[in-house]
This record gives C-alpha cells, sequence and structure tokens, in this order.
C-alpha cells in the first residue's frame, strides 16, 4: 500500500503527466454530464429506465445515455462503425489504399470521409433508436416530424461532440480516448451494482460476494496477462566494419503481442451488432422478416446472436491482427539492416515446407516471405 501510495505520488509530482490526467477527468466528467441531458422535447418520467435485451446492452455500452433519451444517446457507436467501414476499405478499395500512403494529406482526407460517414451512419441509426425506444414509450410531448427531425439534428451533433473528445483524450489527455469513453461508460454502472449485490446477497452472502469479487479479480488478472504477452522472436544482426569500427553483431528481439489486435476487435463487432435491431425496429411492424431480425438481435442470450458476434470477433481479429503486423514491412526493414532470424533461412519455404514445419516455424517463415 505504501508503494501505491508513492507511485501515485511521483505521478503527479511531474507536471505533464499531471495535467494530462486532469485533463482526461475534466473531458470525461463533461461526457457523463451530457448523458444526463434529454432530448427536448420528451418527458423523462415516461422512458423505460432498465431497458431489456440489446437495448440493455447499448445501456450499458452507453453509460445510461440510451435510455434516457440523451442528445449523447449514440454515443461514440456511429463513429467506430464509420472507422471499421473505412479500414475494410482501405485493405479492399485501391483509392483508399492510395490515400493511406499518402502520409499526413492522405490521413487527414481519410479522417473527413470518417466524420461523414459518422454522420450518415448516425442518422440511419437515430432513426431506428428514436423509433423503437422513445417514441412507444409514449414520453414525446410535440409533433412527431418535428421531434425527429430535432432529435436526428442533436443525435448526430452528440455523436460528433463524442469523437471530439476522444480525440482530445487521445491529444490531451493520457490516450486511447475513444476506449476511454467506452470504459467511463460500462463502470459507471459498477457502483450501483456492487451495492445492488451485496444488499442482494444480505450478511448470509457475504462470503460468496468475496468469491465473486476473488474470480473477477483474477478474470481481471488473467486479461491483463494475455494482453501484455509477448513472443519475442530473435533477430540476430551481421557485423559490419564502417572506419575501423565495428557495427551490429548484437542479438535483438523483436516483440510480437500474443494478442495484437487487443480489445478493438470485440469493440468492432458489438457496434456492429447493434445495427439489425435498431434498423429492423422501422418496419417491424410491416415486415416479417424485419420482426424476426429484430426480435433475433435483440435478445443477446440467443444462440443465433452470438454465432454471428463470434464469427465477427474472429473475423476482425484476423482482420485487425493484419493490418497491425506487417511481416513484409518487418522482412523489409531486417532485410535492409542486415538482420535474421537464427535458424530460418530467407526466401519463401515450399508448401510442403509449410505444411509439415511446426506453428512456430510458420509463423517465423512470414517474416521472409519475399
Amino acid at each position: 500500500m505504501k508503494k501505491f501510495v508513492s507511485t501515485v505520488k511521483n505521478i503527479f509530482s511531474i507536471e505533464d503527466l499531471r495535467i494530462r490526467i486532469l485533463n482526461t477527468i475534466g473531458f470525461l466528467i463533461v461526457f457523463r454530464l451530457g448523458s444526463f441531458i434529454v432530448l427536448p422535447g420528451v418527458d423523462p418520467s415516461k422512458l423505460n429506465d432498465s431497458p431489456e435485451g440489446i437495448f440493455g446492452l447499448i445501456d450499458t455500452f452507453l453509460g445510461g445515455a440510451f435510455s434516457n433519451a440523451s442528445i449523447f444517446g449514440l454515443g461514440i457507436m456511429p463513429y467506430i462503425s464509420a472507422s471499421i467501414v473505412l479500414q475494410l476499405l482501405t485493405v479492399g478499395v485501391p483509392y483508399f489504399q492510395k490515400l493511406q500512403k499518402e502520409g499526413e494529406s492522405g490521413r487527414k482526407k481519410i479522417t473527413q470521409i470518417t466524420r461523414i460517414l459518422t454522420i450518415a451512419i448516425t442518422v440511419a441509426q437515430g432513426i431506428g433508436y428514436v423509433t423503437a425506444t422513445i417514441l412507444p414509450t409514449g414520453a414525446v410531448m410535440i409533433s412527431t416530424s418535428l421531434f425527429m427531425v430535432s432529435s436526428l439534428v442533436l443525435l448526430s451533433a452528440g455523436t460528433m461532440f463524442c469523437m471530439w473528445l476522444g480525440e482530445k483524450i487521445t491529444e490531451k489527455g493520457i490516450g486511447n480516448g475513444i476506449s476511454m469513453l467506452i470504459m467511463i461508460g460500462i463502470i459507471s454502472a459498477l457502483p450501483g451494482a456492487i451495492i445492488a449485490e451485496g444488499l442482494s446477497k444480505g450478511t448470509s452472502g457475504f462470503l460468496l460476494l468475496l468469491i465473486e469479487a476473488g474470480l473477477l479479480f483474477l478474470v481481471v488478472l488473467g486479461t491483463v496477462a494475455l494482453t501484455e504477452a509477448t513472443r519475442r522472436i530473435p533477430v540476430q544482426y551481421a557485423k559490419q566494419v564502417v572506419g575501423g569500427k565495428v557495427y551490429g553483431g548484437q542479438r535483438q528481439y523483436i516483440p510480437i503481442k500474443v494478442n495484437a489486435s487487443g480489445v478493438m476487435p470485440i469493440i468492432f463487432a458489438q457496434s456492429l451488432m447493434f445495427l439489425p435491431a435498431l434498423i429492423s425496429q422501422i418496419w417491424s411492424a410491416d415486415n416479417d422478416i424485419a420482426n424476426y431480425i429484430g426480435t433475433t438481435f435483440s435478445d443477446f442470450t440467443s444462440w443465433q446472436y452470438n454465432l454471428v458476434f463470434a464469427l465477427m470477433i474472429i473475423l476482425f481479429t484476423f482482420f485487425y491482427t493484419a493490418i497491425t503486423v506487417n511481416p513484409e514491412q518487418i522482412a523489409e526493414d531486417l532485410k535492409r539492416n542486415g538482420g535474421f532470424v537464427p535458424g530460418i533461412k530467407p526466401g519463401a519455404l515450399p508448401l510442403t515446407s509449410l505444411i509439415t514445419s511446426s506453428p512456430a516455424s510458420r509463423y517465423l517463415d512470414l517474416f521472409y516471405s519475399q
């Protein structure tokens, strides 16, 4: 405990780090305050405080903004969906590949396109959100058409503001702004959940509560260990004599993360899983197929939902790892600097060798696929 206190003191003794932490806290407070600002024309007392199914899951991710009919009712999810689309286009469309290689100017164009697409996705999701969750409650006190137009404008502005907050946390805070917004939305219900769990267990269930807390702690430890685990690929650099001095010859390592994609595939998949339930609500009253899709994907415990969710996580894991770890670029860098992996012969291996070699060797062979 003493070491923890001293570490906290050391953190706040560094001016730049202290400012970044305070900036992050300030941005997160603004984000949480926006979650309680209700859309104009809504009677908050008539809203459903505890949505069920997929809507309850969305509400958990957004820290209650969804059920509050807040201006942040869609949060950062449309921006994540737009980012997924742009990353997919960057892989498969030559125009976006060209933009990505143009450096800073190309990244600015991609960012601008992402923002425009975010607005379009927000409008589409906003129609489903208002139609499925707000209008049926009878909480709207003004004209339905006027409410729909004003809500779409405010929801779009709220999503863009959340995106701006995420960028500012990344720029002026401690980083990972989008992930921070998602995290604060999820853990905002944690204190109340702990109190409710304690009250439900009572004094007789105190031991069970401690066991649950211990298991949760172990799960967190395991998650952190898996996220931080790396496979160190040894690299040997050839000796070079320049001007009578010997350079290189030392052994270094390429740290390849076991989970290179982190939590992003889950966030990407979850943001897309929200779409069917929201959009299908627009036509569910008149279309049996839309009604079936809405019913199926509103229940996150159904086997259809979990099957699609699992497949999307696997797909995005492969995709995100492919754009995060570039074996060809690593191989080119090693070749340029005179480096090699001990025991691995440079060059592409025959197909029979790839099939019969060990998984570790096949993984290392990726670095010499040129």
